[in-house]
């Protein structure tokens, strides 16, 4: 006798393992043809401002920035209006330096890092010859581990000479320039700075601000003014 109920499992079996086959097979296909339609990421591009001249110098500048950046904010693209670029979130990644005499070309950067802004300084110190240098605010670490470079990360002051050549950091890590000074009779600049002294990877009221001299005859990191122990003297009068 034929056990009709066996031949109804064995048949069940059967249409279930077709159907799985089935949509296996067409997931698969919907897979690659989803690949298969897929466009690359486009790559950002490289907006080049106008042109910067000045004539005490032999070098033309020329300012790189991201098309992405300028596009979804608004910015615009004449930067040789303002050197500051910090105030609107707009950021330069390099600098191009052209000399006018013979078109020789290079970056002032060879890391990746941002510049929020750049001034030229010229001190006319007495019975000296005038001194002219680059005054860079550069981004260069994520400070505050968000990976990107950005106006919440600290700020670094950089000097260079008039070509973009001979950068060097003058302000210490982790801390971010306010305000700046030139005092000519003493061919130096005074900057006044915050560090993020609770290392809490931001830059608030509570942490520490201090002044930085840097001479222009011996252009390095500079000196900070006020010590730990004039500060602890000022609280021993302020506090008691």
């Amino acid at each position: 006798m034929i056990n009709y109920r066996f031949l109804n499992k064995i048949t069940t079996v059967m249409i279930v393992t077709a159907l799985s086959f089935s949509c296996k097979s067409s997931v698969s296909r919907n897979t690659e043809q989803a690949k298969a339609t897929e466009k690359p990421k486009p790559q950002q591009n490289l907006i080049y401002g106008d042109l910067i001249i000045k004539e005490q110098s032999d070098y033309l500048m020329i300012p790189v920035s991201l098309a992405e950046q300028n596009e979804d904010k608004g910015i615009d693209l004449n930067l040789s209006r303002s050197y500051e670029y910090e105030r609107s979130n707009q950021l330069l990644y390099n600098i191009i330096f052209y000399r006018k005499q013979d078109g020789e070309a290079h970056l002032l950067l060879n890391k990746k890092a941002a510049i929020a802004s750049f001034d030229l300084l010229e001190v006319k110190a007495a019975n000296k010859p005038t001194t002219r240098v680059w005054l860079y605010k550069i981004i260069d670490e994520d400070t505050n581990t968000d990976k990107k470079l950005n106006s919440e990360d600290a700020t670094i002051g950089y000097l260079s000479d008039l070509s973009g050549k001979n950068l060097q950091q003058i302000t210490p890590n982790n801390s971010r320039i306010i305000s700046w000074v030139i005092v000519p009779s003493q061919n130096a600049i005074f900057l006044k700075i915050i560090k993020d002294s609770d290392n809490d990877k931001k830059f608030t009221k509570e942490d520490k601000t201090n002044f930085v001299r840097v001479n222009f005859d011996k252009i390095g990191m500079g000196t900070e003014i006020i010590s730990d122990q004039i500060e602890q003297e000022i609280k021993s009068y302020v506090f008691k």
